[in-house]
């Protein structure tokens, strides 16, 4: 029995003796574990020294460049495709995003958030500066003494695609979405427009204005649908999404070719019930500008071959006694006829009538002052801009696009729709002082030649409306400068 109890002690002993040399064993293990991950971070950390702290770096994929030249959209040619099986299922790099993860507005470089616009004057907006920036916007507006400021919305926006061709410059561009479909086939396009033309997505910024109460709530973008668009098809592709816009809503589009544009004509369902803010627009793109002068013109005015190079040498040396606005004649095109080089080639287009002054049969006081026969008639010694003559015979409804700087007065953002947008804003300049300098040989152009009974109902409708605006907007001009020199302020009879 004791011999037993003997051996049951010597094993418990060996047993703890055992479970003591394992502790050990474990506890050493252990030391020696954490002593190596101390100096291997340490190691690590001085290897990153220069490295800046960053959680979460992002993976820094561009968007790929698809294959598209700015040429594409001038003589309709193809697009090149992108092969699939050159796309790697591993983690996107500057070739591939075809597994690109991120959100669009981050994909595709624009900065939208619907709940963070600013509201206009009137509070019945919001208004998003920069939605998207040309890649060379702020280096060209070093460049360039004048920038281009214009406003659109979807079913005329491919204007722009003309314009930049023409135009060297930055080029600042508004446009107003209607309803929720309108924004996201806006966005649509101008995503595909950067696609496929190079000038665009180098000289053009976009902003954005959209109804502040009823106005769109989430931006939703086709993205598989952006990828199949061609560059070859531009105005196909405007098409398509217009239809999707106003699907449901019975309204004929007529597009009528150009030499290398077409433009609708016709309008979108929503300006039915929506009136189109342009004075909103026109503020919203001028303030968006940063070069020395602006030269403000509406989407479908196009300007002549480089005017913007031109204007740098004349402003370079032209030096204004007082309050200056320079005009450029503006002028209608026949759809057929090709957009003339230069003014030698406008003025012979004019004789033959396949070219006329801006509404010169739909509305003939919106340009007459700038008085043409004179601008023809001026005699250019060269191509170098230079002041044909100054406008003498001013009269109320006169409305030229100008160039001036941005110390002009505002336009009203009390005229919604059609009807003394541009005129009452070039009436305050005319009672503030400023001098009418037409400018010669350059000038823009209208597509079409426009009769009166092209211009649809409901324009004659906002038009009224916005005369009745007006009539208090007169008497605020005269208490703003106590001036009348149009005498527009007529006192009231008194009754016996």
């Amino acid at each position: 029995m004791r011999k037993q109890r003997k051996q049951n002690h010597s094993w418990t002993n060996g047993s703890k003796w055992r479970f003591w040399k394992l502790s050990i064993f474990i506890l050493l293990f252990l030391t020696m574990y954490n002593i190596f991950l101390t100096i291997k971070l340490m190691y690590a950390s001085s290897c990153d020294k220069n490295q800046p702290d960053v959680l979460f770096e992002p993976i820094k994929a561009e968007p790929p460049a698809i294959g598209c030249s700015d040429k594409v959209l001038e003589s309709y040619g193809s697009q090149p495709e992108i092969s699939k099986s050159s796309t790697s299922k591993s983690l996107p790099d500057n070739r591939d995003i075809e597994n690109d993860n991120r959100p669009l507005t981050v994909k595709y470089n624009f900065k939208l958030d619907l709940a963070l616009g600013r509201s206009d004057d009137r509070m019945r907006y919001l208004l998003f500066d920069n939605v998207i920036v040309g890649d060379k916007f702020v280096h060209l507006t070093g460049l360039y003494k004048t920038s281009l400021a214009t406003q659109s919305s979807l079913d005329k926006i491919a204007s722009i695609i003309e314009s930049s061709l023409h135009w060297g410059g930055p080029i600042s561009l508004a446009v107003f979405a209607g309803s929720e479909k309108e924004l996201n086939g806006l966005l649509m396009y101008i995503i595909y427009l950067r696609k496929c033309n190079v000038r665009i997505k180098e000289r053009v910024s976009f902003h954005l204005a959209i109804l502040k109460d009823k106005g769109p709530k989430k931006i939703l973008i086709d993205d598989e649908r952006i990828s199949k668009m061609g560059c070859d098809d531009p105005i196909g592709v405007l098409k398509s999404l217009l239809k999707e816009v106003n699907k449901g809503v019975s309204d004929a589009h007529i597009y009528i070719k150009s030499s290398l544009n077409f433009f609708l004509k016709g309008i979108s369902p929503w300006r039915f019930k929506i009136p189109y803010p342009q004075n909103v627009l026109r503020n919203l793109a001028r303030k968006n500008c940063r070069s020395e002068y602006t030269f403000l013109i509406d989407v479908d005015i196009i300007p002549s071959k480089g005017m913007a190079e031109s204007l740098n040498i004349f402003l370079g040396t032209q030096k204004c006694q007082g309050k200056c606005a320079y005009v450029v004649p503006t002028y209608e095109l026949y759809e057929r006829v090709a957009f003339p080089p230069d003014k030698t080639d406008l003025v012979r287009l004019a004789n033959k009538g396949l070219a006329r002054p801006f509404h010169h049969k739909v509305f003939i006081y919106n340009q007459y002052a700038t008085n043409f026969s004179r601008w023809e008639r001026f005699q250019d010694p060269d191509m170098n801009i230079r002041i044909s003559h100054t406008v003498t015979n001013f009269e109320f409804l006169y409305e030229p696009f100008y160039i001036a700087n941005d110390t002009v007065p505002p336009h009203d953002e009390r005229f919604i729709g059609y009807g003394y947008t541009r005129n009452s804003q070039v009436y305050e300049m005319f009672v503030a002082g400023y001098e009418f300098l037409v400018l010669s040989p350059i000038f823009t152009c209208h597509w079409g030649l426009q009769v009166k009974k092209t211009r649809p109902p409901w324009r004659e409708h906002q038009n009224n409306l916005n005369r009745r605006q007006f009539d208090q907007f007169k008497k605020e001009i005269f208490a703003r400068y106590n001036k009348d020199p149009l005498n527009m302020i007529k006192p009231k009879k008194k009754k016996n």
